[in-house]
């Protein structure tokens, strides 16, 4: 009854980015430019300094867009606060005023969850850049949304730690937590989901939740509604972290890289199947198509076989480390590949991983001028040699010019794929062959992004994932926590 009596109030209401649909139960975004109410730049400046709010063109710009093919939107000002309770003050003169609220971290996304809509108060959360708390004896750390996760590495590796999440950008903890983002280290580490213990959170109205109570930080809990949860994964449309409490581990005692290539993309992937249900404890099991390695070998200086490649990582003990790697190599064998290239040497293992890590811009360079869009679908293990199978042959269907690279250890693969910007029907296809690929993966048993989030470009996909009922719960939520839908909207739904 809560639920349908905010909706009766806030349908009746006009937002300053739109008008809520009251028989769709939706938010319907207006085409009319609707300029920042007077009086909201002066007061923010008030608030955070003149120094730290811009309108300036080339600013809102640099703003308007992530790494995403999703066309730019460029806010009507940009704010850097400070502190958490500037960061309040802002969202609640926003909230007067209705003015939507995007939050904005390194812009490293792919799926378009920084684009705003017009008449958008950017917050850029980059000068909130400390790291207040470490406790080293508990494996915790709090951040703060400005910290990213390589600066973060580089200030716990003098106290034998380190944070293994690991999606290949130098993205923001907090960006990385609002998209419960991932990357190569998950077969073994988890994602940010598994890791992240508590937020701070500035909600809609400018109020500041702790989702675990303010600062608290224990390893499991039992304590009511999961509200770290239902945060992590939002992607700035229910508040702006301004926290981040999160699990750090002690640093292997011996770490090893490898990569190995195959005839084919089957039994490359057959080979993970194969070493995941021996239970090795993988710590990272990366795969390249051949498009990928091509374009890894141009942009890296690198010499790999251009054939289907696996990166390997592994962590442990020496004994540990030597047994792991005894079973793997057996394995993969057995399957017909290549002989390991072996990187045990620090500088050797940085440098193979920064090839991979470098996919996105060295696939862009295969076609210069063009747009990349990426994929992100995740899957059962044992769906995943048929569904790359069948993805490929969409993709050769299609004709695209593309690249296929995943974190294959948890089923969660990419295809990205190099788009002319200024060619339309390139785009359309582009859109059909994601929607293809995203109900494959959702046909059995996947989901249509394993880290990248919805933003954007996946709305539709997330109704036939998750159904009408877990939909309306989600309006529910979102209504409630933000009825004049201020905070990122259009995104997620």
């Amino acid at each position: 009854m809560a639920f349908a009596r905010l909706a009766g109030v806030f349908s009746q209401r006009l937002c300053q980015h739109g008008r809520f649909h009251p028989t769709k139960n939706i938010w319907t975004s207006s085409s009319v430019h609707r300029p920042l109410a007077a009086g909201v730049q002066e007061g923010i400046a008030a608030v955070v300094g003149h120094q730290n709010v811009s309108a300036a063109e080339a600013v809102r710009e640099q703003h308007s867009h992530d790494e995403s093919y999703h066309s730019p939107v460029s806010p009507d000002l940009v704010v850097w606060p400070q502190s958490t309770e500037q960061v309040s003050k802002v969202v609640q003169i926003c909230s007067k005023h209705r003015a939507p609220v995007i939050p904005f971290g390194t812009g490293t996304g792919l799926e378009g969850g920084v684009t705003g809509v017009q008449g958008a108060v950017c917050v850029d959360l980059s000068k909130m850049d400390e790291i207040t708390d470490l406790h080293a004896e508990d494996f915790d750390v709090t951040v703060q949304p400005g910290v990213t996760r390589l600066s973060l590495n580089h200030y716990l590796k003098d106290y034998g730690l380190w944070f293994p999440v690991d999606p290949g950008a130098d993205a923001s903890l907090c960006g990385m937590a609002s998209t419960s983002a991932s990357g190569t280290n998950a077969v073994r580490y988890g994602t940010m989901r598994e890791n992240v213990i508590n937020l701070e959170v500035v909600m809609p109205d400018g109020s500041i939740m702790h989702t675990a109570g303010q600062g608290k930080r224990p390893r499991k809990t039992s304590a009511g509604y999961n509200l770290t949860n239902l945060i992590v994964g939002s992607e700035g449309t229910l508040g702006i972290i301004t926290k981040a409490t999160l699990r750090v581990y002690g640093l292997p005692e011996v770490m090893m890289s490898a990569v190995c290539s195959f005839d084919t993309v089957e039994a490359a992937v057959d080979s993970v199947l194969q070493v995941l249900q021996c239970g090795v404890p993988i710590a990272r099991i990366e795969f390249l198509d051949e498009n990928s390695v091509i374009a890894t070998n141009k942009y890296s200086d690198l010499n790999n076989r251009v054939a289907p490649t696996l990166f390997l990582e592994f962590h442990g003990s020496d004994a540990s480390v030597k047994a792991q790697v005894e079973a793997v190599e057996e394995i993969m064998s057995y399957n017909g590949s290549s002989e390991f290239a072996w990187a045990e040497k620090m500088e050797d293992r940085n440098k193979l991983w920064k090839a991979r890590h470098d996919i996105w811009y060295a696939s862009l360079a295969l076609r210069p001028g063009c747009k990349g869009l990426s994929t992100d679908v995740c899957v059962p293990i044992s769906a995943m040699p048929q569904v790359i199978h069948d993805t490929v042959a969409d993709l050769k269907r299609f004709g695209f010019c593309y690249a296929i690279v995943g974190h294959v250890g948890d089923g969660n693969f990419h295809s990205i794929l190099l788009l002319d910007p200024n060619n339309q029907t390139e785009i359309q296809k582009a859109k059909e062959f994601t929607v293809i690929l995203g109900r494959r993966a959702i046909s059995v048993g996947g989901t249509c992004t394993g880290e990248h989030g919805i933003g954007l470009g996946k709305k539709q996909l997330l109704v036939e994932e998750i159904g009408e009922v877990g939909i309306d719960v989600m309006k529910n939520i979102k209504r409630t926590l933000d009825p004049l839908n201020i905070m990122n909207p259009g995104k997620v739904l």
